[in-house]
């Protein structure tokens, strides 16, 4: 299927990496294994077929403790569709799949960039967002 869209900018709107202190920063060291990724999308209309995706990633730790790190990027991405499309489910898969496949290779590394910038250089993320499996699971 050839793309009903092209990305016109991306750019990082927002960038974040807090480690408030040296105890924070040996603390995270030792515990950022139970640090997880997660992924919010969002998309508006800016003018007809004009649609901005933001795409947040998190770095976070999900357990209560006093002293955590805090990372998250906000990648925008600005997208011109080819066609009006009048399904809400076709749009959704553009939004949600076709543009984060394309996008998520640069922006996984800028946010790892980020990361070993602030002190956590042999961090790696292995396992890989599979975009079309998580749209399915939560169209299903």
């Amino acid at each position: 299927m050839a793309n009903k869209y092209k990305i016109i900018a991306k750019f990082i709107k927002d960038m974040s990496s807090e480690t408030p202190d040296v105890d924070t920063y040996l603390f995270v060291k030792d515990n950022i294994s139970n640090y997880s990724l997660n992924i919010d999308i969002k998309s508006k209309l800016l003018k007809e077929k004009i649609i901005q995706v933001e795409t947040t990633i998190k770095y976070e730790d999900k357990k209560e403790n006093v002293k955590k790190s805090f990372f998250e990027i906000v990648f925008a991405t600005i997208i011109r569709l080819d066609e009006v499309i009048d399904d809400k489910k076709n749009l959704a898969k553009i939004v949600l799949c076709d543009v984060q496949n394309e996008i998520y290779p640069d922006l996984e590394k800028t946010f790892l960039n980020v990361l070993h910038g602030s002190g956590f250089p042999e961090l790696k993320f292995s396992k890989k967002i599979d975009f079309d499996e998580l749209y399915e699971k939560n169209n299903s």
